[in-house]
C-alpha cells in the first residue's frame, strides 16, 4: 500500500488501474481489504483508489477526536494529493457517511456517488446509546472482543454458518483497527447529522445498494430518496457485506451504474 501524510496522521491507500477514478470507502472496523474480492475486476475498467480510513487498517490514528466531516476531508485531501479533480465515490456503511459529507460540502468533486449498505439518516437515540456502549467495551476489553461480537451480525443469518471463512477474514481485518480509532469513529458516527437532503438534491447520479437481509442497515433505511437521479439496487442474498457475501452481484450493480451514468 502507498501512504501519504495528511496533517498529523498518515493515510494508507491502494491506487490501481486506469481510467475513470473510482473511490471505495470501507465500513467501521474494516479496511481497504473489504473490497479485495471485487477489486481485481474493477481495476480492469477503472482507476480504483481504496484507502484505509483514519484509525483503521494501516492508516494512522490522530490523538484528538474527529467528526465524520474530518474523516471525509481526508478523502478530499487524498484526491488533491493524487491530482484527481473529480471522482465517483462509493461508501460502505461508515464510508457512506463520509461519501454523503463529501457530496454535501464538495459536490463539484463528484461526478457520481453511492451508498453501500449505508443511510442518510442520523443515529436514533437507541443507536447513539449503542455507540457509547461500543466505546466502553473497546476501552475496557480491547478491540478483539468487540470485533468478535460485531462481525457475524454483518452477514446474512444464513451465511453465519455457510461463510465461516469469510467471517473469519472480516474479523481478522477488524483486529487491525486501533482501539482509539474505533472509539473516535463510534463517537463521530453518533454525532453525524441528517443528510437525506443530499440524496434528494444531488445534481449527479446516485447509486444506493442494499442487502435484502441486512440487519444493520435495512433496505428502507438506505432507499430514502425517490429522486430521478437515484438508482436503487437490492441484492437479495446478502446482509451488510454484499461485496464479500455476493461479490458478483455487487460488481454487476456497480459496473452497470457506472456504464449507464458515468462516461
Amino acid at each position: 500500500m502507498e501512504k501519504v501524510q495528511l496533517g498529523n496522521h498518515v493515510i494508507a491507500y491502494r491506487d490501481h488501474g486506469e481510467g475513470q477514478p473510482v473511490v471505495l470507502l470501507h465500513g467501521y472496523c474494516g479496511s481497504s481489504d473489504y473490497f479485495e474480492e471485487v477489486l481485481p475486476q474493477l481495476v480492469k475498467q477503472y482507476r480504483c483508489i481504496v484507502p484505509d480510513l483514519r484509525g483503521h487498517g494501516e492508516s494512522g490514528t490522530p490523538n484528538n477526536s474527529c467528526s465524520i466531516s474530518d474523516m471525509a476531508d481526508d478523502i478530499v485531501e487524498l484526491l488533491n494529493h493524487l491530482g484527481i479533480q473529480q471522482a465517483s465515490v462509493f461508501g460502505h456503511s461508515l464510508g457512506g457517511y463520509l461519501t454523503l459529507s463529501i457530496a454535501d460540502r464538495y459536490p463539484d468533486r463528484l461526478n457520481a456517488f453511492g451508498l453501500i449498505h449505508s443511510t442518510a439518516y442520523p443515529d436514533s437515540d437507541e443507536a447513539k446509546e449503542k455507540r457509547l456502549r461500543a466505546v466502553s467495551t473497546i476501552q475496557t476489553e480491547g478491540i478483539q472482543p468487540f470485533v468478535d461480537a460485531l462481525v457475524p451480525n454483518l452477514f446474512a443469518a444464513e451465511h453465519q454458518t455457510t461463510m465461516v471463512s469469510k467471517i473469519d477474514r472480516v474479523r481478522e481485518i477488524g483486529y487491525r483497527t486501533s482501539p482509539q480509532g474505533a472509539s473516535n469513529t463510534a463517537i463521530a458516527m453518533k454525532e453525524r447529522p441528517d443528510l437525506r437532503h443530499v440524496l434528494d438534491e444531488a445534481s449527479v447520479p446516485v447509486l444506493l445498494i442494499a442487502g435484502e437481509q441486512d440487519a444493520v442497515v435495512p433496505p428502507d433505511r438506505t432507499f430514502t430518496s425517490d429522486s430521478p437521479r437515484v438508482t436503487q439496487s437490492l441484492i437479495t442474498d446478502a446482509g451488510h457485506m454484499s461485496m464479500v457475501e455476493q461479490p458478483d452481484e455487487f460488481l454487476r450493480a456497480l459496473t452497470s451504474f457506472m456504464n449507464n451514468n458515468v462516461k
